[in-house]
């Protein structure tokens, strides 16, 4: 799935939460988490990591001031992007990445998946894939403790409007994975 000639993909962890997809041009819109929320602040006041918890599903949209995120389920999987098949990937349970990018291969070709739909998402251009609890705006910044900064993957995407599909397989003999693909809508 990845050729050698490419660069492997960039893996992003959450902290616990889920992953969100973020257009860069509304970095500066996405707040994650703060103090004055209610799942990690002190606060009663719904941020954006706590409407971004609020899914239940394995992908989905939400709105980030006029603009759309793409979250990817309330599971801490790290994840990466594959912009050759326009999914994303999430390692849920395999011995190696190699194992999951076959075993995405096999979904993607296979005409019997079961895609859960998860919606519409419309974006301006290239995105970010990032922890949904951190700002966008502190992408760059360094963590006051000296253990890097926040961890982020391109996504480069076209600008448009894309029909969300998931599935997730678990089971004896395949990896555990989740796949998040975009078609155009």
């Amino acid at each position: 799935m990845v050729s050698s000639g490419r660069r492997p993909p960039r893996w992003v962890e959450s902290m616990g939460g889920p992953l969100i997809v973020v257009p860069v041009s509304a970095l500066g819109n996405w707040n994650g988490c703060t103090l004055q929320g209610m799942i990690a602040g002190e606060g009663l006041i719904v941020d954006d990591y706590d409407r971004a918890c609020e899914l239940v599903e394995l992908a989905g949209v939400i709105d980030i001031g006029d603009q759309q995120g793409l979250l990817l389920g309330d599971i801490s999987s790290p994840s990466c992007y594959l912009a050759e098949h326009k999914v994303f990937v999430r390692w849920d349970g395999a011995d190696s990445a190699e194992q999951l990018f076959e075993a995405t291969e096999r979904l993607l070709a296979d005409e019997n998946t079961a895609w859960d739909d998860c919606g519409v998402w419309e974006t301006d251009g290239p995105a970010v894939l990032m922890d949904s609890a951190e700002a966008g705006s502190d992408l760059g910044v360094p963590y006051p403790d000296g253990r890097g900064i926040p961890e982020q993957a391109p996504v480069d995407v076209e600008a448009g409007r894309w029909r969300v599909s998931a599935v997730q397989i678990a089971g004896d003999v395949d990896p555990w994975v989740g796949v998040v693909r975009l078609l155009p809508a």
